[in-house]
């Protein structure tokens, strides 16, 4: 295949993008305005709701050529400033979830510098008619940005309850882990969805192993896009012995390894001592001298909170302990253990 010209290509495509973007900058914060602007008239009551429908037919009558302000998109804007500027960062507010997005903005009528800008317009219309709550809207936002989701990996996040999987993963970090790694939020989760698998009734290790393998790509979107795979049934060697780790991953933004240990049943106290080995063997032998030490995760069809405390409270063992289920959560469930906890 001929390259001479790939320099001359690749300019064209970063041109492409950055007006792209560009373009989006401008919307988004077009968008904004509008939204402000209705958002005013309607608080101060010069305007009611049936002027947003006058304002929506006299566009489309005397401006044909502006598409997209029909009576549904004004009210959307209108939400989507609404959505954010409650949530101004105030000083009693100093333990939520995340920095509030609107505390960068200097002037709340340009949002061109704002990090809302960074996604499309059809990703907001998502959070605000999907996600109710300020801070799990930000936690969206922020994660999509990071992680480059596109708009049906940000549904799919969403319907899986991501929000409140990885605050419950937060919440039942070891201690230990928390101390050795202090960017370690929003990574690890409490439980892992597998919808995509497909997995039969019922499964055994190999079988979960072999279909996680499968649906790799599906695996790292739910995981996160800093993990790197690595390989499967990953052989380490001690003493004279061979040993497999299930599945073993880099994280790049923890710069540790991380082995998954699979089981297709409920947890139980005595499996950690194999996870435990591994994450010995890893830092021993594998482990590279600028890496930090490696973190294992026990993923269970199933588990008793109780009793993984219990296995954990006296162990040193950066290990956690984690469980799978083959369906879309209930938001409903998830969110009331949230709060138990929390409370």
């Amino acid at each position: 295949m001929e390259t001479r010209f790939d320099e001359v290509i690749l300019l064209i495509k970063q041109a492409r993008s950055n007006a792209i973007k560009q373009v989006n900058i401008e919307l988004i914060n077009l968008h904004w305005q509008v939204g402000a602007y209705i958002s005013s008239k309607v608080a101060s009551a010069i305007w009611g709701n049936k002027t947003v429908t006058e304002l929506a037919a006299h566009i489309e009558k005397h401006h044909p050529d502006l598409k997209g302000f029909t009576k549904r998109n004004l009210y959307n804007m209108k939400l989507f400033y609404e959505a954010y500027i409650p949530s101004l960062k105030t000083e009693n507010q100093s333990d939520v979830i995340v920095q509030s997005v609107i505390a960068q903005f200097k002037e709340i009528n340009n949002i061109r510098n704002s990090e809302l800008v960074k996604l499309s317009w059809t990703h907001h219309l998502i959070l605000i008619s999907r996600v109710k709550s300020p801070e799990e809207r930000e936690f969206y936002l922020k994660l999509s940005i990071r992680e480059n989701y596109s708009v049906r990996e940000l549904e799919r996040q969403i319907n899986s309850c991501l929000f409140e999987r990885v605050m419950l993963g937060n919440t039942n970090l070891p201690k230990n882990i928390k101390s050795k790694q202090e960017n370690i939020s929003n990574i690890f989760k409490d439980s892992y969805v597998f919808e995509f698998l497909n997995l039969p009734k019922p499964h055994n290790e190999k079988d979960l192993q072999r279909a996680l393998i499968k649906g790799i790509k599906d695996f790292v979107i739910e995981l996160g896009k800093d993990f790197l795979f690595i390989g499967e049934e990953y052989k380490i060697q001690v003493g004279t012995k061979d040993f497999y780790i299930d599945l073993l991953f880099y994280h790049r933004g923890l710069q540790c390894l991380v082995p998954f240990e699979l089981k297709a049943d409920e947890f139980k106290p005595e499996y950690l001592g194999k996870l435990n080995f591994y994450l010995e063997a890893l830092d021993r032998d594998h482990k590279k001298p600028h890496e930090n030490p490696s973190i294992g995760i026990m993923l269970c069809k199933g588990k008793n909170d109780d009793v993984v405390e219990y296995s954990l409270s006296r162990t040193l063992s950066p290990a956690m302990v984690a469980d799978y289920q083959m369906q879309l959560p209930d938001k409903k469930l998830l969110r009331d253990k949230l709060n138990e906890i929390l409370e």
